[in-house]
């Protein structure tokens, strides 16, 4: 019976998330969406926590409100004791943004008195300071984050981001010095700096039954729990035999030096051309040749689309949606034809991609394994244990990073 249930804005902050769990000592088991009652996990599973992917993030703010709250349900149905809410450590959120209304659905169904907001992930370089978000030092508003296509921050300051769209008040730091718990619902901003700040943070509120946040937290709360659980948790092996694709979508700063040191390796890449794809000029067959033809060398295949911020508006000129569509069905169909060929592992780049990846294949179920990076987990598909997925956020991971996923994940 799982103990601890999270609830993540998106597929890849899901991912993040487990991974934290992970290294905190707890066996986690991960869903992309709220599970059909036939998928959930038995006794025998060993679950501890349970980590639910949505599309909340992005979604219509009615929509993200009711997704949340079914998946909560879902959570406390399973024996979650506490709740936590995980959204992006950059706290990428438009004025009508969705952070607000779903952490206050959820402060209400899970009864918690107040909670915090703390989208901090100091590994990272994403710290809270006096009620400012920073990216590596850098105010949130003046980082690269600002030109995000999809949630472009406009606010380092979290209460001003909060104001327009929850109905209760934040306040700076954390609670009154006498240690007295307010008595009515708002939301505490403490400094997370460091580790340090992390473990006093889960000191302090570990115990409310819910939490929000980046994964910062994640970590110093799973040891917290894994403290009161008879059995370590465990996790699978992340090697398997077999070729690799990369994939990539993503076209944040980290993407593309990532893409460009695959490059200098002088190891196979193919670009994903919208124009041409819409024009016929480029096939996915075309592609998958690419793909093929590498499958019995010594080097993985890298397919991607992404492209510099300025690329990209440009591109989004034909259609903002409709170029996003093909980008995804197109890499979903090349996962989707890998794996049928007996590609065994599946490393992708970006959120987006990596959700239709994940839905092209049909994998609804993971189990958590090791860290390539930072908040970048091996998964193991539930009904195919033969193959690793590693599926990171666009921002995460060094420059070498899809050379370690390769290197970590082969057997």
């Amino acid at each position: 019976m799982a103990v601890l249930g999270c609830i993540a804005d998106d597929f890849t902050g899901a991912g993040d998330a487990a991974s934290f769990l992970v290294k905190g000592g707890m066996s986690v088991r991960f869903y992309n969406g709220i599970p059909a009652m036939q998928d959930t996990p038995g006794s025998e599973d060993g679950t501890q926590a349970i980590v639910i992917a949505l599309k909340s993030r992005t979604q219509k703010t009615g929509a993200a409100v009711e997704d949340s709250r079914n998946a909560a349900r879902f959570l406390l149905n399973q024996g979650a004791q506490q709740i936590y809410y995980k959204y992006c450590s950059t706290f990428d959120s438009t004025p009508q943004g969705n952070i607000g209304p779903v952490s206050d659905a959820l402060m209400e169904l899970t009864g918690a008195p107040y909670t915090v907001l703390c989208p901090a992930l100091p590994v990272n370089g994403r710290t809270v300071e006096a009620g400012s978000l920073l990216v590596n030092g850098i105010p949130l508003h003046k980082s690269s984050m600002k030109d995000h296509p999809l949630t472009p921050m406009w606010d380092c300051r979290i209460d001003r981001l909060m104001k327009p769209q929850s109905r209760f008040p934040c306040f700076i730091g954390d609670r009154p010095q006498d240690g007295s718990i307010p008595d009515s619902p708002c939301y505490l901003i403490p400094d997370h700096r460091n580790d340090e700040d992390g473990e006093r943070i889960v000191q302090n509120y570990g115990q409310l039954p819910l939490l929000t946040g980046g994964s910062g937290l994640l970590e110093p709360l799973a040891r917290m729990w894994a403290k009161k659980l008879p059995v370590h948790g465990r996790i699978p092996v992340s090697r398997v035999k077999g070729p690799a694709l990369l994939l990539a979508g993503s076209c944040s700063q980290a993407t593309l030096g990532q893409i460009a040191w695959y490059q200098r390796q002088k190891k196979p890449c193919c670009r994903l051309d919208p124009h041409a794809l819409l024009e016929g000029r480029q096939t996915l067959d075309d592609v998958w040749h690419f793909i093929e033809s590498c499958a019995g060398g010594p080097d993985a295949p890298l397919v991607y689309s992404s492209d510099t911020p300025r690329k990209v508006k440009e591109i989004q000129k034909l259609g903002a949606e409709k170029v996003a569509r093909l980008l995804e069905h197109a890499t979903a169909e090349l996962a989707v034809r890998a794996v049928n060929a007996g590609f065994t592992r599946i490393i992708s780049a970006g959120g987006e991609t990596s959700g239709a990846v994940t839905k092209g294949l049909g994998f609804s179920s993971c189990l958590i394994g090791e860290s390539v990076a930072p908040g970048v987990p091996v998964m193991v598909p539930v009904h195919r244990p033969d193959i690793r997925l590693v599926l990171k956020s666009g921002n995460f991971g060094p420059e070498d990073f899809f050379g370690h996923a390769l290197s970590m994940t082969s057997l």
